[in-house]
């Protein structure tokens, strides 16, 4: 069925509903023999290393994603800046607070409060620069790569200035979202006069896996996704296709990454009345067990040249599945990271929420040309539009003594 016939037939008003996951402790054995809870998890992770963290990182279930523009014209005002997050992110990404002089009754407290007594999660703090702080408002020019200018036009695309670009952008991920969120609010509060909010985004439900530790979750649509996204223990896949190498023109990059963010809205009530079989061809998975659709397993190969009996491929050329594979994209591969959103309804009364697509890749041109390939035939292109999103350069992990931005800066 085309595209055109399948929407005529989709009409009516459809509802969502989100189901909660409960988490049970773990229990060991004590010399006796008999169950004993084992001490809790200290849920940190370093903030300090060659590679930022929140990267190849377990991703967690919580997302809030901010993009900033700077305001001032001053280089010295921005580095100190940059000094200081760095040492509000490190002390959130520990469980403590932002430092500074609480104690003062005549002044604002250092820490906004909202998360003292959580524990942090598995907090990781990452941040990026996009192109346009590379202007030469702050003699940085000479310093963006080459690979670093705004994504062409990619089709399915109506984006909202209000939700695209940014100079800078910071991705805080944990399993608690008021620990994300407290880390936002707080760089945004000690960056006043700086930096301002440009667009900020709240995530749920991650739609990635990048451990084979995690199970693969599910998105609004109802399927599994991200079943053959990269995992942190395929290193030579990792290095091959996130790290930034010696082949990148600058050399404060060498080691980071560079971070797609896309907000992608999902038509939900028009998918909910299409039927079981042609989503499961949208896709080319099966929708219960994820499955592809020549296979009986999530993680069995799809086999693209298989046909069914009457001669017709059994995952459909538009399949999304098909579209987005390593086999049909010359190799190409990302590190996905992104999450469902909702931010209420539209002025029509229809849900407003989607995917939020985040992405660590070696060069943009992997998404690039990857999505160009979505854009032209991808089934799911009638249920889905990208309505915002930016391209940010992620710099390798902060040193002991470090600040972020330090060798861009240098």
């Amino acid at each position: 069925m085309s595209s055109v016939s399948r929407r005529s037939l989709l009409t009516g008003i459809g509802a969502l509903g989100v189901g909660a996951v409960g988490v049970g402790g773990l229990v060991a054995a004590d010399a006796a023999g008999s169950a004993a809870p084992t001490a809790p998890a200290p849920q940190i992770v370093p903030f300090r290393g060659q590679r930022q963290a929140g990267i190849v990182t377990q991703q967690q279930d919580r997302l809030t994603f901010a993009a900033f523009d700077v305001v001032t014209r001053n280089r010295s005002e921005l580095v100190e800046l940059l000094r200081t997050w760095t040492a509000a992110a490190e002390s959130m990404t520990r469980g403590q607070q932002v430092p500074g002089g609480a104690s003062q009754l005549q002044a604002p407290p250092a820490d906004t409060g909202e998360a003292a007594g959580l524990k942090p999660g598995n907090l990781t703090v990452t941040i990026g620069f996009g192109p346009s702080l590379f202007d030469d408002r702050f003699g940085l020019a000479a310093k963006r790569p080459a690979l670093l200018r705004p994504l062409p036009k990619l089709p399915p695309e109506d984006l909202d200035p209000h939700y695209t670009g940014g100079d800078l952008c910071v991705q805080a991920c944990a399993d608690d979202p008021q620990v994300t969120f407290h880390v936002i609010r707080n760089l945004a509060r000690l960056g006043a006069g700086t930096v301002v909010l440009r667009w900020m985004q709240l995530g749920f439900g991650r739609t990635a896996s990048t451990s084979s530790a995690q199970a693969t979750q599910r998105n609004l649509m109802g399927f599994k996704d991200g079943t053959r996204n990269l995992r942190a223990e395929q290193a030579e896949l990792i290095d091959q296709h996130v790290w930034v190498g010696a082949e990148t023109d600058q050399p404060w990059l060498r080691g980071g990454s560079y971070l797609v963010a896309r907000r992608i809205r999902m038509f939900i009530e028009t998918w909910d009345r299409d039927y079981l079989g042609d989503q499961q061809n949208v896709f080319g998975r099966y929708k219960g067990s994820g499955a592809p659709l020549t296979g009986v397993s999530e993680f069995d190969t799809p086999d693209f040249a298989a046909r069914d009996a009457e001669g017709g491929l059994v995952i459909p050329e538009d399949a999304h599945v098909r579209l987005a594979a390593p086999e049909h994209n010359n190799g190409t591969r990302l590190l996905r990271r992104g999450y469902s959103f909702t931010d209420g309804i539209d002025p029509t009364g229809n849900l407003l929420g989607g995917l939020f697509f985040i992405a660590f890749m070696r060069s943009p041109e992997q998404f690039i040309s990857v999505q160009r390939k979505l854009g032209e035939s991808d089934a799911l292109n009638e249920y889905i539009q990208h309505i915002g999103g930016g391209l940010f350069a992620c710099p390798p992990g902060v040193g002991a003594g470090q600040h972020w931005g330090q060798s861009l800066f240098a």
